[in-house]
């Protein structure tokens, strides 16, 4: 069945890079058949895949007797593919969309993180490079000013606030030491000065490409720059240790994963406007309806949900604790103090006011600018349950996001109704037994290529391994061939809710 979904695939771009020329190559079509069977029987080291193109009867089927040796492999998995392979992975799941299996209607959308091939020891913090940075370019400055004022130079000492950047500090390093060429200095002074021209201004250099890698993460690893220190699910020592890693995301419907993308970030909170933007682009087209975790609240992703033709069943991180009668007793929390719109003020269980005082501007760590309302309590002296209510000192003082609540509102209810109780069940079966399947079935527990384009590839062929999987699954159970095909669909999409037409059409 491998042979049959890959012989239907146009590899036309993988051919394109191909030069022509030279001895002849491997045809592209075998060895992504190769490859894909490998993944498939979870094996992903290049060595292993040359093995068993000399050992296993199905390999050498699959290559027509080749033995392409694992530099090839690997030459052709993380080069070959690098422009071509996600035009490959939609191809297969627009196959699966014309055979039935998958309507693309509704994401159910998670992420899990999966550890770089980067040595765990080589991380580059942002932390420590700003404080060395800034330390260093004090020291510099100091030493520039000393030699300047040695020398009777004009001082190009800028104010406190302001930084001279490093072709600056080059400058005027560079004009200190032709004057003392012409002039007798400190040996001191002069010896400050070639050490901050052979050592300071490189190691600032180094600093600066270090946080040009780094971009707006806290961290990188040197043997893999596009991987970031994570912590990981999977701690072997127990002590909480960060990995470097990716933030794998996909979506997945029937258990078929119908995209999917690779992160530096190790929130999957910022990750879900891209993530759909990705499906859009792969697809040409949007999902009807998205369904994620908690992860993914917030009122950046509810802006955008409710924003085109989408419904959203993304829930937000106290939506349970909403649900349970301790939450809903304690008259003392924000969420269940009376709010009065008109007036535009809260009142406490004891009768005390708490009147909006102003508003202040948030703004995330994607620059997105919340506006945030704050109250305060006119007197609390006295009262006798604030303990209960208040620990602070002075009066009580709140902060609200009464668009986040309005937006947390909308998705209570939907939440809550009859399709998003379908949904929120459907959820847990769907990503999580995809990575529950992947990752511990699979032992696809670690990447073997570097960079975010490599890991991009490497993903990929364990999903379309995973999907062809799950379509001889289907087969196995109710038949070799596609006669029984509606059988498949009325086991594996029953949704009352995907109704409309050619939501679940058969080819």
């Amino acid at each position: 069945m491998l042979n049959s979904i890959v012989d239907r695939l146009d590899v036309s771009q993988v051919l394109a890079s191909y030069k022509g020329g030279g001895n002849s190559c491997f045809h592209p079509r075998m060895m992504l058949k190769v490859l894909l069977y490998a993944y498939l029987n979870n094996i992903y080291s290049s060595r292993k895949i040359e093995r068993q193109l000399q050992e296993h009867i199905h390999y050498m089927w699959l290559s027509g007797g080749a033995r392409p040796d694992f530099r090839t492999i690997n030459y052709f998995r993380g080069k070959r593919l690098k422009d071509s392979f996600d035009a490959i992975f939609t191809q297969v799941v627009e196959l699966l969309h014309s055979e039935g299996f998958v309507s693309l209607e509704v994401q159910y959308i998670d992420g899990t993180k999966i550890e770089s091939v980067a040595n765990k020891y080589t991380f580059v913090w942002r932390g420590s490079i700003e404080t060395y940075d800034t330390r260093l370019r004090e020291k510099t400055r100091r030493i520039l000013s000393e030699a300047e004022e040695v020398l009777e130079m004009e001082s190009h000492e800028t104010r406190p606030d302001e930084e001279l950047s490093v072709e600056e500090f080059q400058a005027r390093t560079s004009r200190i030491k032709e004057k003392m060429n012409s002039t007798d200095v400190p040996k001191k002074i002069k010896k400050a000065v070639e050490k901050t021209a052979k050592e300071y201004i490189p190691k600032m250099l180094e600093y600066e490409r270090a946080l040009d890698i780094m971009g707006k993460r806290n961290s990188y690893s040197k043997t893999d720059e596009d991987a970031t220190f994570m912590r990981m699910k999977e701690d072997a020592m127990k002590n909480g240790q960060l990995k470097p890693g990716y933030n794998i995301q996909i979506a997945t419907e029937n258990q078929f994963i119908t995209n999917y993308a690779v992160y530096h970030r190790p929130t999957d909170t910022l990750t879900l406007i891209p993530f759909l933007e990705s499906f859009e682009k792969r697809y040409g087209r949007q999902s009807r309806v998205v369904v994620a975790d908690s992860g993914y609240g917030s009122e950046q992703n509810y802006e955008y949900l409710f924003g085109p033709n989408l419904i959203p069943y993304v829930k937000y991180n106290m939506f349970h604790q909403e649900q349970k009668r301790k939450y809903k007793k304690n008259a003392f929390l924000v969420q269940n103090l009376f709010y009065n719109p008109k007036g535009n003020y809260y009142v406490c269980p004891m009768g005390q006011y708490l009147f909006f005082i102003r508003e202040e501007k948030r703004k995330s760590d994607a620059g997105y600018i919340s506006q945030v309302s704050i109250y305060r309590a006119a007197k609390c002296l006295g009262c006798p349950v604030r303990g209960l209510c208040n620990k602070a000192m002075g009066n009580r003082q709140i902060e609200v996001n009464h668009t986040l609540n309005r937006y947390k509102e909308k998705i209570r209810y939907m939440l809550n109704s009859e399709e998003g109780i379908f949904h929120r069940k459907k959820r847990p079966v769907e990503p999580e037994a995809v990575f529950a399947d992947i990752k511990e079935a699979g032992k696809f527990r670690r990447f073997r290529l570097r960079g975010i384009n490599g890991v991009g590839i490497e993903f990929g062929l364990k999903a379309i391994a995973h999907n062809i999987k799950k379509i001889a699954a289907c087969r196995g159970k109710y038949g070799f061939g596609w006669d029984n095909l509606q059988k498949v669909i009325s086991n594996y999409a029953k949704n009352p809710f995907l109704k409309h037409e050619g939501s679940l059409r058969v080819a």
